[in-house]
């Protein structure tokens, strides 16, 4: 008798905009349900994922509301990417333990030992990997059976168009599972040309009039005479002194090059964080353009499509929460490559998948 066909369904936690689910998807992965706390993820989750949106506190869900999430008799999933602030290099030594977000990983943790989904993957900065509740989370994970591999991902090896690290986690009950290995060579990483150079062109402080976020925030007169003075790749020591901050003249502020100053256009851009489109919080400038780059631009430097929407039709993009959404998302991407790899490790643990995986 033919082997029955395997359905791959997931559960997304801390779900976002959909980031991680459109990558799952897009590797042929079915995403049955996303989890988050930020109402502001509800439209584009439901817009472009097409899954049920669950605006809860993971904190206060129960084992039994996820287990419902998926549809029967299918191998689950559970993506469990809590939000990586409290583990971030950009945190600069603070202690951050006693951040409410810092015991969110063990949630997850709680999550998967009362539901014991077939696959477990998390995404966060490299920087967790160092700390004890994540190496907790991985013993935790191996006494209940799992197999585990995590690793640091370089993301232009994945096709994503900047400079970002990230460490990925996937654990199995199936069998050995590793985390998939970048294949894209570094001499083909997708650059910022090709991803944002067919935008067409806006001025600071416009909004383009066909899409609500290719925006670009309001430069004042001094920043926009320092970004006139700035070129690709180059930093703010390009600029007369009279243009160059009080800090920057100060020995302790000389080594922040990487402020104030425009992306190249021919190699990725840099990580995108959640304050990607202020011109003086990194190499955010437009190689050409004298304004700091759009929140679409944001988005499809993080490998979003270019149609992806993030607001009802007729609401203005706003700034602060959705760069911060764009900024904390998981690149599709990587998402996909990640999800590809899962697909292989069932096929090979449980036989023939079903067309799309789909339920």
């Amino acid at each position: 008798m033919a082997a029955q066909p395997v359905t791959i369904s997931a559960v997304d936690l801390f779900c976002g905009v959909g980031g991680l689910s459109r990558g799952l998807q897009d590797a042929g992965i079915h995403v049955a349900a996303g989890v988050d706390l930020d109402r502001t993820c509800d439209y584009p989750y439901r817009r472009n994922i097409g899954a049920p949106f669950h605006k809860r506190d993971v904190r206060d869900l129960a084992v039994e509301e996820l287990a419902a999430m998926w549809p029967a008799g299918v191998i689950r999933v559970l993506a469990g990417c809590a939000p990586c602030q409290p583990f971030s290099s950009y945190r600069r030594g603070i202690d951050t333990s006693k951040e409410a977000q810092w015991p969110l990983v063990d949630e997850v943790r709680r999550l998967v030992q009362g539901a014991m989904p077939e696959i477990v993957t998390m995404e966060n900065v490299p920087r967790i990997g160092g700390t004890r509740i994540f190496r907790n989370f991985v013993e935790q994970l191996r006494e209940y059976g799992y197999r585990v591999d995590f690793a640091s991902c370089h993301c232009p090896a994945y096709g994503v168009p900047q400079h970002r690290r990230r460490l990925v986690l996937v654990a199995s009950l199936l069998g050995e599972i590793a985390v998939p290995k970048g294949v894209v060579d570094p001499a083909a990483y997708a650059t910022v040309r090709q991803t944002i150079g067919g935008l067409p062109p806006i001025g600071h402080g416009e909004t383009h009039p066909a899409d609500p976020l290719h925006k670009s925030r309001t430069l004042t007169p001094l920043n926009l005479e320092r970004i006139k003075n700035s070129t690709p790749g180059g930093t703010w020591e390009d600029w007369p002194e009279e243009l160059r901050a009080p800090c920057h003249r100060k020995a302790s502020g000389s080594t922040f090059r990487n402020v104030y100053a425009r992306m190249s256009w021919d190699e990725p851009s840099p990580t995108i964080t959640t304050l990607s489109h202020n011109f003086g919080a990194g190499r955010f400038g437009h190689p050409e353009q004298d304004r700091a780059m759009t929140l679409r631009e944001a988005a499809m430097l993080q490998s979003f499509p270019q149609d992806y929407e993030f607001v009802p039709p007729g609401e203005p993009a706003q700034f602060a929460p959705l760069g911060r959404l764009i900024g904390n998302a998981v690149p599709p991407r990587l998402a996909k490559a990640v999800g590809a790899a899962i697909v292989e490790h069932v096929a090979a643990m449980k036989g023939v998948l079903s067309p799309g995986g789909t339920s």
